[in-house]
Formats: C-alpha cells, structure tokens, sequence
C-alpha cells in the first residue's frame, strides 16, 4: 500500500483532535484495504490504552479496538463462531478490530452479523457528545453507517440476557473458507422470544422478531415481508437468488433447532 498523502499520524487520539481529513486508525486491516486519497492525517485509536473486553452487571463492553483474537478467545460461543466467518487468517485475526469490522460496514461483517443478533448496542463519540446507537441500525448499507462527521465508534455492548440466551448460526459461502454470503443467527430468549438476524445475504442487517416459537410458515412469510428483494447484495460472492434460498434454508434450520 502506498499512504502518499498521510502527512502526519496522532498517537494517542482522542474526539477533540479530529479535523477534516482525518481518519481514525484501529488495527488498519479496513482503512488500508483499498485507497483513501482524501486521507492525510491518522488518528490512532489502538494506543488509547482501552480494555479489550469489561464484564459488567448488564452485559460485556467489547472495545472498539478490541482485536478478533481477543474477542474469539472470550469464551462465548456466539462470539467464537463469528469469529470464524472472517475471511482472514490467524494474523489478521491479531490486528483486525471488532470497531473496524462494524465501520466498515461490509455485508459480510460477522462483528455485524454478532452484535445485531444479540441486540447490542455501539456507543459513538464525537464532538456533540456520546450517544448509543442499536448495532442493527447501526449500518444503513453497504459501506454506510450512521456515524457523523468527526465521530468514533468507542464500544460495542453485548447485553448479558442475550448472551446467556440460546443460539444457532448458519454460514454459507461459494466455497470453502471463502467470503460469508449469508450468515444468520437465531436466539431464543428466557421468555421465549425467538429472534432470526440476517445479515451477508443483505446489504444491512435484518432482525425479525417472534413473541413466541414461530411456524415454518410464519418465518417463511416474515422473511418474504420484511426483507425486500431488492436489499439482496449481487457481486461476485453471491447472486441475490442464490442468497435470498440459502436465507430461506438457514432460517428454516434454525426454526427448528430453536424449537
């Protein structure tokens, strides 16, 4: 990679440092995927010190710089599983960012795929102050987020009643250890509550929600009701027929074992 225009990197930065042009620095794997002429300044977030992983009463706080291995390394077993649907190897597993993976906004973003499933939360930083947002409404699109100007994605909060809850995951690609081309996630709370997240097939995550076990047919026309056509990603991983079937099939899948 060739960062011609980065002129200057900050190291330790923090909200009130940001100016245009700037970018925020986590393990990098994203921001140097592909060019960024409009780059010229990095802010680097990894040196903030912050604790990768912190148990509280309502839940687990996973750091924005929090990497893949130490999130997979966390014994939750969710966790460990979407660690696994990266496209990565053991190396990029120590340097890429649970922060990274969400800003990034990919489809096939497990760190997505897991805090949407989980009804988690994201605290964003910026210059107006901190506000929390839900992961699943977090990514509006492919590569789009709702993160304002000057604003950082601080932590992503996994609450504990999700975590203790039970859960089934299905991942499909084109071909072995190849890109995700659909994930989906069910859950089954305390109280019954059965939740199927669908995310890779779709350019934004999708959560559906039944008060109680759902029928075959009632998942079949949720799916058919809340996930429009058109919101099926087309490129090389995946045809959006392809994609919406495979949803379909996990969906069902997991009906099942939920019940």
């Amino acid at each position: 990679m060739d960062l011609n225009t980065v002129a200057e990197v900050i190291s330790p930065a923090h909200v009130g440092q940001w100016r245009p042009g700037d970018a925020w620095l986590g393990g990098g794997t994203a921001l140097f995927g592909e060019p960024r002429p409009h780059v010229t300044r990095l802010l680097d977030l990894a040196a903030a010190g912050w604790p990768a992983l912190t148990v509280r009463d309502d839940g687990v706080e996973v750091a924005a710089t929090c990497t893949i291995a130490e999130l997979a390394a966390s014994g939750y077993d969710i966790a460990e599983r979407c660690c696994h649907a990266f496209l990565a190897s053991f190396k990029i597993w120590n340097v890429a960012t649970v922060g990274g993976n969400l800003c990034a906004a990919l489809p096939a973003g497990p760190m997505i795929a897991l805090g949407a499933a989980l009804d988690g939360t994201v605290l964003l930083q910026g210059p107006e102050g901190e506000r929390t947002v839900p992961v699943a409404e977090f990514v509006t699109g492919e590569g789009t987020t709702v993160l304002r100007e000057g604003e950082l994605l601080r932590s992503m909060l996994l609450p504990a009643s999700s975590l203790g809850a039970v859960t089934a995951y299905r991942q499909g690609s084109l071909h072995a250890h190849g890109r995700s081309g659909v994930l989906v996630i069910g859950r089954r709370d305390a109280d019954g509550t059965t939740t199927l997240t669908v995310t890779a097939a779709t350019r934004r995550p999708y959560v559906l929600r039944f008060p109680e076990p759902p029928s075959a047919e009632l998942v079949s026309v949720a799916l058919t009701e809340r996930i429009p056509e058109d919101a099926y990603v087309d490129d090389v991983h995946g045809l959006p027929a392809w994609r919406r079937h495979l949803t379909r099939l996990y969906a069902e899948q997991i009906r099942a074992e939920l019940a």
